[in-house]
């Protein structure tokens, strides 16, 4: 099969037009399909010719597909095209004590889901993943797999191989790239799950790839990808964008890093879980019960959703004045109560600011974001 590559040491400003084309065309079928392609070249603003000479190359490629025929009153009858669903990626969302598993389509649909939990000691935590991985392969024959997408909760040196810095995980989970690709025969991507937010943004075509971003995820931790200047910016060794271990309250509260009182630990979802205790609340054992009762209005909730979003706007006033990007996406469960909390952080985040700063917006299925990541990080070497 055909691949387009986009090499490591490409970005997204120096692309050819060819690839520049390509990108749009597929985006745009994506996004509209059916759609014709008399219709791509309307949106495109391309000449009927060009569009018709990069659908062909796109249907070679297995990227799209012909469907139905549409009818007109008179003329040629047009032929819709649609992105092949038959292609897709496995993704893993690993967390420290859970991984979730899916079936993602080139369209970035979650075909199917599930949720493996992790036993405290690290071997039977492998194995539990691999186990679950084989039997999501096994149970999707009908999809033909370009390779499996793994996001993680930690910064690692890709050339090296070696974790370089995850706090909130406690086993080697590097190992488990290896592990997959001999139980599968699968090419696996693994990246830090903030990074991989960040190229998923451009790859879906939320963002156009030519303005500054920021991807904040925000889980049992606070990571940032940075895409910046058409690229990813990792730093030295990998460790760009670790913002959540910048200390927001002095002699605040302890975090895994061995720090006190870091942006993760007031502005997390352990975070908020802590708040609703303070606030008179029981001890809850997972966040989206918390969003749960959020949602119904209970007030001890409301308060801690509440605190923790003006946390979170604190952190990201010293994104948008440090780095000054065109947007900072929001990535997590969060996103879940958006109506609820964006108010607050927009009202934290823009105090005293200097400028109007970044727009702020949460990632399209901000709580799927992570499982559609996966599609960035598998395909970003052989992308449009």
């Amino acid at each position: 099969m055909q691949r387009f590559r986009l090499t490591r040491h490409q970005s997204a400003s120096n692309k050819t037009p060819r690839q520049i084309n390509l990108s749009l065309v597929f985006n745009l079928v994506r996004t509209r399909q059916p759609v014709s392609r008399a219709e791509l070249s309307r949106l495109s603003g391309l000449q009927r010719s060009t569009v018709s000479l990069i659908v062909e190359e796109l249907i070679s490629g297995g990227w799209i597909i012909e469907g139905e025929v549409g009818r007109l009153p008179r003329g040629r009858r047009p032929t819709f095209l649609q992105v092949n669903d038959k292609r897709a990626v496995l993704a893993l969302d690993i967390h420290p004590a859970q991984t979730t598993l899916g079936i993602v389509d080139l369209g970035g649909r979650v075909i199917s889901q599930s949720l493996v939990p992790l036993p405290d000691d690290s071997k039977l935590a492998m194995n539990a993943i691999i186990k679950a991985v084989r039997r999501m392969v096994d149970t999707h024959p009908e999809r033909a797999l370009d390779g499996i997408g793994i996001c993680v909760p930690g910064r690692a040196d890709l050339d090296q191989q070696k974790l370089i810095f995850a706090p909130n995980l406690h086993w080697p989970v590097l190992a488990v790239k290896q592990r997959i690709e001999r139980a599968t025969g699968l090419r696996v991507e693994m990246d830090n799950v903030a990074n991989a937010c960040a190229l998923s943004e451009v790859w879906f075509g939320e963002s156009d790839g030519m303005h500054d971003l920021v991807v904040v995820n925000v889980a049992e931790g606070i990571g940032t990808g940075i895409f910046a200047n058409g690229q990813l910016l990792r730093g030295e060794a990998g460790m760009a964008g670790e913002f959540g271990h910048v200390q927001m309250e002095e002699g605040g509260p302890a975090c895994a890093c061995g720090n006190h009182g870091c942006w993760e630990v007031t502005a997390s979802n352990r975070a908020a879980l802590r708040y609703y205790e303070q606030q008179g609340g029981s001890r809850l054992a997972a966040f989206d019960t918390l969003l749960h009762l959020a949602q119904i209005g209970e007030e001890h909730a409301v308060a801690a959703i509440q605190t923790m979003a003006r946390r979170l706007g604190r952190g990201l006033r010293m994104i948008a004045s440090g780095l000054a990007p065109s947007e900072i996406v929001i990535v997590g469960d969060i996103t879940t109560v958006w109506q609820l909390v964006s108010p607050v952080i927009e009202e934290e985040m823009r105090r005293n600011a200097f400028h109007s700063g970044p727009r702020l917006r949460p990632a399209f299925e901000g709580s799927l974001a992570r499982l559609r990541s996966a599609v960035a990080l598998v395909m970003n070497d052989r992308a449009l």
